[in-house]
């Protein structure tokens, strides 16, 4: 009696089906990646960067000027924001010593980085830079690119909470009014030499990272020794009394 002979599966009809899954599963992901995101629409490439606009906190003519470039969905930009500014307002700004001014430097890294920054950026332009400000660092986790694709909800939320004119607000936000600044705010960061997120620029030092307030008292003490030692010879020259030049002395004539 003649044995039967079981064919071996054939690795064809195998491959192939790996084949299939993965040109489909590539296919996913290319159309997640390059589909618009709800409520957001994409970063015009063409956009020309516009004037850098920093937002001041405190009297502008403070001895010490320092300007932060910061990413609103930067986790170490949101620490500091969190835990070190407050101090750094309450016992530099409030006190006169600084004049701090917050650029705005959305890394494309970040998902929803540019509503975030065009957020506040409305909202300041209400007069509610502070209230917005601390409200959307406070609260990354609500708006930020882990959390949702349609940042917008959250940050309407946010900005209801200021008391500002919400129909102005949003006419704002959907027009991305405040992007050709974000890029100007990029160009003049990397004029300066800024390379990541946040960096203080403090009297003539740059200084990346999330530095602790006792570090960045002692750059603030060090520009304040370097402001006034720049002004002394300005106004020592302003209260010199006046000399009257000396004469030269008569030629003799010629015989």
């Amino acid at each position: 009696m003649a044995k039967s002979v079981q064919k071996k599966p054939s690795n064809t009809r195998f491959v192939g089906l790996i084949m299939l899954v993965a040109i489909v599963g590539f296919a996913a992901l290319g159309y997640a990646v390059s589909r618009p995101r709800a409520g957001i629409k994409p970063v015009d490439p063409t956009l020309p960067a516009g004037a850098a606009v920093g937002y001041l906190v405190g009297k502008a003519d403070a001895p010490v000027q320092v300007l932060e470039f910061g990413d609103f969905e930067c986790p170490a930009c949101g620490q500091w924001a969190n835990l070190t500014e407050p101090d750094v307002r309450e016992r530099l700004i409030n006190t006169g010593q600084v004049a701090f001014r917050f650029f705005a430097f959305p890394l494309d890294m970040h998902k929803n980085t540019w509503p975030a920054s065009n957020a506040v950026a409305c909202a300041a332009d209400q007069g509610k830079f502070i209230e917005m400000h601390d409200r959307v660092f406070a609260a990354q986790d609500k708006w930020n690119g882990e959390a949702t694709s349609n940042p917008k909800a959250a940050l309407t939320q946010l900005a209801s909470e200021t008391g500002i004119d919400m129909g102005k607000w949003e006419t704002c936000f959907d027009s991305q009014k405040h992007y050709a600044s974000f890029k100007g705010n990029i160009e003049e960061g990397v004029r300066r030499g800024v390379s990541q997120t946040p960096s203080f620029i403090i009297g003539s030092k740059l200084i990346p990272g999330n530095i602790p307030f006792d570090e960045f008292k002692k750059y603030v003490d060090e520009a304040a020794v370097e402001a006034a030692a720049a002004s002394k010879p300005a106004k020592a020259s302003a209260n010199a009394p006046s000399k009257v030049p000396a004469k030269a002395p008569a030629k003799a004539a010629k015989p």
